[in-house]
């Protein structure tokens, strides 16, 4: 429905109301008007018959007082009927003394005696046979003549014709202004509303091709140039807004490609620092099991030669195996410290910020996997002091666990809260995966377990990220069950300033 037909319906509803309301008021008046009229008719008769009965009251006077009142009855159709009662006030009864009529019609006796006690005039609505009429009862008492009391019924068809034709008349009068509203609003609304309006959408259709510099330019004094000049005041806001996004949007542009460079960095160094530990521990297992052989053989090696008294090759052979076992263990030293890791880099940090570059970090690993990833951070988590990038492997480690053991898809959760009952921050990564038996529980924090079955170098992630929560001063804690999925906690203690 256009605004134009809402008007119309809702001003045509107005109209409609206050001009039933009006013409409802005027019928009513005008009705008490007719009423009152024919009530003082009835009155006047009334003290008329009264006055003469009062100088005339024998029985000629009587007699004559009957052709008249039949010579009114005659004479003039409003009225019906007119009588003259006289009042026993011992025996409490009404006599009828003159009169005249047109209306087969009896005036109840106790009526007649209750507006004589009463004193004062009684009317009453009638329905008769000749169509409704106004009754009247009017009691006069004087100190000479006993109690009358007069009754004059006068027909009211005259005032319900008037009541008809001046309600048709509304109704016609009505129906005629309405119409002519209605076109007049219609005018006003093309000239009025329209045509200013026409003119503001053809400025604002102009926004979404671009050209921002459209401006209304019509003259106008009234609400509408409030409107136009609200919209060319928004128009100017927009145009300089536009400037300053461009302008933004080429500093965003740049920040991307500065962030995203900072991704790839940070990328590379958590995986270097994967590569470091894993060469670390991988390092340390072959100098374990390495360097007990090669000490008992040059040990060996040595006490031959101290013993002596053999053949000079056989001297020379032994002299060589001491060399070469040396040489071993000068091998193994290098290469555990060259796979050493870098002293660790302690650094203020808000679990926001780690949290959101480590959702950066994975957000490739997780992309076409059907995994959702949900990052929640309770209220009254505080700062820490970490290792930037090796709580981040950490957390790393945990994420590609997590989806490793769910190929069909499912969900993560990346979550912090405060844990005051430990003085730490803990960190969790929980996955709805199949679970981990309770029998495996202690046994996959040790370097090399894996249950994975397929070639290469296993079994060193959660061992990694024990020994990065150990050295920051912190406890690991797992919670699984078979089909429940897998929560590994990770608790950080809160200082207020690490030590050198």
């Amino acid at each position: 429905m256009t605004v134009r037909v809402r008007i119309l319906v809702v001003t045509l509803a107005g109209l409609v109301l206050a001009m039933s309301i009006w013409g409802w008021i005027q019928l009513r008046v005008l009705e008490r008007i007719l009423f009152e009229q024919q009530i003082k008719r009835l009155y006047d008769v009334a003290e008329t018959v009264h006055t003469y009965y009062q100088h005339f009251p024998t029985r000629r006077g009587l007699s004559a007082l009957d052709v008249t009142l039949k010579d009114l009855i005659q004479a003039d159709l409003r009225f019906a009927r007119i009588d003259i009662f006289t009042i026993d006030r011992n025996r409490k009864d009404a006599d009828y003394v003159a009169g005249a009529s047109r209306l087969q019609y009896e005036w109840p006796e106790a009526e007649i005696l209750s507006s004589l006690e009463q004193s004062v005039p009684k009317y009453t609505e009638l329905t008769t046979d000749s169509g409704p009429a106004l009754g009247l009862l009017y009691p006069f008492t004087s100190d000479g003549e006993g109690p009358i009391v007069v009754g004059v019924i006068s027909f009211s068809q005259s005032r319900d014709d008037i009541l008809s034709r001046a309600r048709m008349l509304l109704i016609y009068s009505t129906a005629g202004l309405l119409v002519g509203i209605l076109l007049v609003l219609a005018f006003i609304y093309g000239w009025i509303i329209d045509r200013p309006l026409k003119v503001i959408v053809d400025a604002i259709d102009e926004f979404p091709r671009g050209q921002y510099i459209k401006r209304i330019s019509a003259d106008w004094k009234d609400e509408w140039g409030y409107v136009a000049e609200h919209f060319n005041s928004m128009a100017d806001e927009i145009q300089r807004a536009h400037g300053e996004n461009q302008e933004l949007t080429r500093s965003l542009e740049q920040r991307v490609q500065d962030a995203t460079s900072k991704v790839v960095q940070l990328t590379k160094q958590v995986n270097q620092l994967q590569q470091l530990n894993a060469l670390g521990y991988l390092t340390a297992t072959l100098a374990h099991d390495l360097g007990t052989p090669l000490h008992s053989i040059a040990g060996m090696a040595q006490l031959l030669l101290e013993k002596g008294g053999w053949p000079p090759d056989v001297s020379r052979k032994l002299e060589l195996i001491v060399q070469q076992t040396q040489r071993l263990n000068l091998v193994i030293k290098n290469i555990r410290r060259a796979t050493r890791l870098p002293e660790p880099h302690v650094e203020a940090l808000s679990v926001q910020d780690l949290f959101g570059e480590t959702s950066v970090l994975v957000e490739p690993l997780i992309q076409n996997t059907g995994v959702t990833l949900t990052v929640t951070i309770e209220e009254g988590v505080s700062g820490l002091y970490l290792d930037r990038h090796r709580v981040q492997t950490a957390l790393f480690n945990l994420i590609q666990n997590a989806l490793e053991v769910m190929p069909k898809g499912g969900s993560i959760v990346l979550a912090a809260w405060p844990s005051p009952e430990r003085g730490a921050v803990a960190m969790s990564v929980r996955d709805d995966g199949p679970g981990i038996p309770p029998e495996l529980h202690e046994k996959i924090f040790e370097p090399f377990f894996s249950t994975h079955a397929d070639e290469g170098l296993r079994g060193l992630g959660l061992a990694i990220v024990q020994d990065i929560v150990k050295m920051h001063g912190g406890e690991i804690e797992l919670k699984s069950r078979p089909g429940e999925g897998t929560e590994v906690i990770l608790y950080f203690p809160v200082v207020e300033k690490p030590s050198a």
